[in-house]
């Protein structure tokens, strides 16, 4: 079986580790010219953390990262609403890392040269069609320059992202991603370590939102913290959607002001934002699930098959477990590529669908947004407020849906 990845990102990187550790032929092909450690923090959560420990990249990580002990939510007055134990601590199987995403990124496309070998990792090529017939597809990359280069294999799997060109070749009437109005600036600060020093911070309602968690095992293990922080706001009136790019600087000035009056116990937040070296902006994006991700040899991996708004840490987590459902369904059925497509998406386009519908309505968001609707001031009984209950439905549906799994007897109290 001849496997081509068409994007080099984590979800791509990991589908082709996971592939070739299968005993498939793999090769990847990414669009950008020169992978660089780029972006912000982002998290793993411990299922897709296990996957990458079964791919002998356990300790690689972990190197790097921080293994998250808790998410805790905050009301804009600093009042403590909740806080969810994860990790090992917590009853599950793996850690949960906040991570440096292009460090992430980087482990990933080192493990796939040294695995696969440099030729099989080629970058600076962006796909642009591809055909199929009973012998197996065609493929079309484009250079910036304008060269081309057509790659033949058994299956294609289109890992290119939001904007994935595959995606537009089955449903080219999709149209432009879907925009809830809301932008996020995005940064990184070193900063005192606070709370736990492992801990992620939810803070605000839908309205306006904070987060914030460290990313760097090395600042912690100096007595820092490289904190990772996300200031979500609605876009001003007027403004169009911009293609969502890692790159795309801000200025803090447009938005600093609105976090002044902000309380939080361990950290001042403007001088958290006005720290960071370099701020991004993009806005806060997702597509409508589709009916169908695969069309003959030919099926959609990652953010191009179910791009989801960035709620619940489950971007790279939901491409990572998209990975390991792939090699499993072709280590079950060999090289009828049909039934390891069949059962790939079987397995993984349900539960996506449930997952990007539950993030649009703000997954355990929710319950920033039920505390700031029924206290905007404040509350001085939580329980008059969201009662245990609540909560603990709230909490069970959406873990539910993202494929948390406690094997400990139940997560401890935070």
């Amino acid at each position: 079986m001849r496997i081509l990845i068409a994007g080099g990102g984590i979800g791509g990187l990991a589908t082709a580790l996971a592939l070739h550790e299968a005993g498939l032929q793999v090769e990847v092909i990414e669009a950008t010219a020169q992978l660089r450690p780029l972006g912000v923090g982002i998290n793993v959560l411990p299922h897709a953390v296990g996957v990458l420990g079964g791919l002998g990249l356990a300790e690689a990580l972990a190197a790097l990262a921080i293994p998250t002990r808790e998410v805790a939510f905050y009301t804009r007055h600093g009042q403590r609403i909740w806080a969810d134990g994860r990790g090992l601590d917590a009853g599950y199987p793996h850690p949960q890392y906040s991570v440096h995403r292009g460090e992430l990124h980087m482990m990933l496309y080192r493990a796939a040269c040294e695995r696969l070998g440099e030729a099989r990792v080629r970058t600076g090529l962006r796909l642009s069609g591809f055909t199929q017939d009973e012998h197996g597809v065609s493929a079309t990359f484009n250079t910036r320059d304008g060269a081309r280069l057509t790659r033949q294999a058994d299956v294609l799997l289109a890992a290119d992202g939001i904007h994935s060109a595959a995606r537009r070749q089955f449903h080219p009437d999709e149209g432009a991603p879907r925009w809830n109005r809301l932008l996020l600036y995005r940064g990184v600060t070193r900063s005192r370590p606070f709370l736990s020093g492992r801990t992620m911070v939810q803070m605000g309602s839908k309205a306006q939102k904070f987060v914030c968690y460290p990313i760097s095992r090395a600042a912690y293990d100096a007595g820092a913290s490289l904190t990772n922080w996300i200031a979500c706001l609605p876009a001003p009136q007027g403004d169009a959607l911009a293609p969502e790019d890692w790159n795309r600087r801000a200025d803090v000035e447009t938005f600093v002001h609105r976090y002044a009056d902000w309380k939080f116990p361990d950290l001042d937040i403007v001088e958290l934002i006005r720290g960071a070296e370099e701020v991004f902006e993009f806005p806060m994006v997702d597509r409508d699930p589709l009916p169908r991700w695969t069309f003959g040899r030919v099926t959609l991996v990652g953010d191009a098959a179910h791009p989801m708004i960035p709620i619940g840490s489950n971007g790279a987590t939901q491409a990572i477990m998209d990975a390991r459902a792939l090699a499993d369904a072709f280590a079950a059925h060999g090289a009828d590529w049909r039934a390891a497509l069949a059962q790939y998406e079987a397995q993984r386009r349900g539960a996506t669908t449930a997952l990007t519908l539950a993030n649009r309505r703000e997954g355990l968001d929710r319950i920033l947004d039920l505390v700031d609707e029924r206290a905007p001031d404040g509350y001085t009984d939580l329980e008059s407020v969201l009662p245990a209950a609540e909560l603990a439905a709230i909490v069970s549906e959406y873990k539910t849906l993202a494929g948390h799994q406690v094997t400990l007897g139940g997560a401890r109290p935070a």
